[in-house]
């Protein structure tokens, strides 16, 4: 079937996530067994518990799938579990799309290994293409595995570690091949919300508003970024007036940032290593595909009586329409909800 599918190349890239996705699993160990492992250290057993409450929380109050992802546990030999390769033409902002068998078509190609990564992205630099490397601290097979907590998570606060447990489950329950930004939209509101869920079920207080909204903050800025250099490659110029026009877009953006953070943002620093990084179109690419619809989906949740079954049943009902049908119906939905906002939504 792969060799119907794709060349060489191809080939070879489906042997490196084969035998990637092949390490984990062997890698794996019960999360139990490694909580009562006396050679585990305290840090690790005190964050492997709260991944294993918050997979019980997941299927017991959030209506996420009951299988065994997330009662694994997986030491890894590096501090990122996979490389994603953006690329996008020197001159657009449109990604270079990559299409798989079953995930469908995506804006990027993973790696787990960052030479591999490095090379796939020379290759597209030599092709002229913009290109960027996105660090991956856990991904979801979409249920064909058990997916394991990762070494890579243990490193977040309780909220990201619990959050990503139940964004990558909600990617297990529901998937639109060929839809990131309905996929991950969908997948984060699910996040945000069992969060919140999470918090109110251990008497926490609700979770800091702060940095969800430095988040949007900063998203909308980088998307306004993206839509200004997408109206200028569209103008009649020369390509060497465009890549002037890009430059300074870019340098405008960096002194934006600076106001921004010492204003608006309070002196936050959380985006400095980020904005660290050489520019390009293809470090935009990411940006929106994980809140474009979640004010969409916050008002079908709350149209479902907050009722998880009646709200997964929602989804999947957007998730069998046409892709036209279905933008139509998330912009219904996000309008309904950005009406009845105090603040801007998402």
């Amino acid at each position: 079937m792969l060799a119907l599918l794709a060349g060489c190349r191809s080939l070879g890239y489906y042997a490196h996530v084969t035998h990637g996705q092949g390490a984990l699993l062997m890698a794996r160990q019960p999360i139990d067994k490694v909580i009562a492992d006396p050679k585990t250290t305290d840090k690790v057993r005190q964050r492997l518990v709260t991944a294993r409450e918050a997979r019980a929380f997941a299927s017991e109050h959030l209506d996420l799938p009951a299988n065994r992802s997330y009662t694994y546990y997986v030491q890894l030999d590096r501090p990122w579990v996979a490389w994603n390769v953006f690329a996008t033409p020197e001159l657009s902002v449109d990604p270079v799309v990559q299409c798989f068998p079953f995930a469908g078509c995506v804006s990027y190609r993973g790696y787990f290994r960052k030479d591999l990564a490095d090379r796939e992205a020379a290759r597209l630099r030599a092709l002229g293409n913009d290109v960027s490397l996105g660090e991956v601290p856990a991904y979801s097979t979409l249920g064909w595995f058990a997916d394991p907590v990762l070494s890579s998570m243990l490193g977040w606060d309780d909220d990201d570690l619990v959050g990503t447990i139940f964004h990558e489950l909600g990617h297990q329950k529901i998937y639109v091949k060929n839809d990131s930004s309905f996929n991950e939209s969908y997948a984060s509101f699910v996040e945000q919300e069992g969060v919140r869920e999470w918090h109110a079920a251990r008497h926490l207080p609700p979770p800091d508003p702060k940095g969800d909204a430095l988040a949007h903050s900063f998203t909308e800025q980088v998307l306004a970024l993206r839509e200004d250099l997408k109206a200028m490659y569209a103008l009649p110029m020369d390509d060497d007036a465009k890549r002037v026009a890009k430059a300074e877009a870019f340098e405008v953006f960096r002194g934006n940032y600076l106001v921004w953070r010492a204003g608006e943002a309070g002196g936050d620093r959380r985006y400095d290593r980020w904005m660290a990084q050489p520019m390009s179109n293809a470090r935009l690419l990411p940006f929106g595909l994980y809140d474009q619809w979640t004010g969409a989906f916050a008002a079908l949740f709350a149209q479902s009586g907050r009722d998880w079954p009646r709200f997964f049943a929602a989804v999947q009902a957007l998730a069998t329409l046409p892709p036209d049908a279905r933008t139509r119906q998330l912009e219904s939905l996000k309008a309904s909800a950005t009406s009845l906002c105090a603040s801007p939504c998402a």
